[in-house]
């Protein structure tokens, strides 16, 4: 049966254009379940930590070099800033096909914008995650390199939240 057309008493729709805040919002929940972004919150801390010390021992000794701390305080900037930057890519590349409709079925969802179509089973993106304002899908790989966004404020009641999250805790893991 083709995924695109089943309809049944369990099949969810949204209707929803992509906004900045879905993308910044994925990205918080996938970087909270991903490993390597645990390590990397770890050593930015260690990395600051570092910069601090060392800058307030090149002031005491008198031999204070400004280049270190510019470098370092770029970097910082920039890491902080990634996430930002990321969502706003997403974004742009989201934006350009218009409006997106999602069905959410027993055997998976699509999502189909004025330009493609997709079909997304549940092995592809066998982990979940509900935000306040969202539910991501997430791929099982190691760096989390596919997820999906749909957005609460798509669906057309309270109620269709709780059919959503029930077919997703039917077939998904919770992260």
């Amino acid at each position: 049966m083709d995924m695109g057309r089943e309809t049944g008493a369990d099949a969810v729709e949204l209707a929803y254009r992509p906004e900045f805040g879905d993308f910044t919002a994925a990205l918080r929940a996938r970087r909270r379940i991903r490993k390597g972004a645990r390590l990397q919150r770890v050593l930015l801390a260690v990395a600051a930590v570092c910069a601090v010390v060392g800058i307030a021992v090149s002031a005491a000794t008198g031999e204070f070099d400004l280049f270190p701390v510019i470098w370092i305080v770029l970097v910082v900037v920039l890491v902080l800033l990634l996430p930002w930057l990321q969502a706003r890519q997403f974004l742009a590349l989201a934006a350009r096909f218009g409006d997106h409709r999602a069905t959410v079925t027993e055997s998976g969802l699509t999502v189909t914008n004025d330009a493609t179509s997709t079909t997304v089973t549940w092995a592809a993106q066998p982990r979940y995650r509900e935000t306040p304002e969202l539910f991501v899908l997430f791929s099982d790989d190691r760096n989390i390199s596919c997820f999906t966004v749909l957005p609460k404020r798509g669906l057309g009641d309270g109620a269709d939240a709780d059919r959503l999250r029930a077919v997703l805790d039917r077939h998904l893991a919770r992260v």
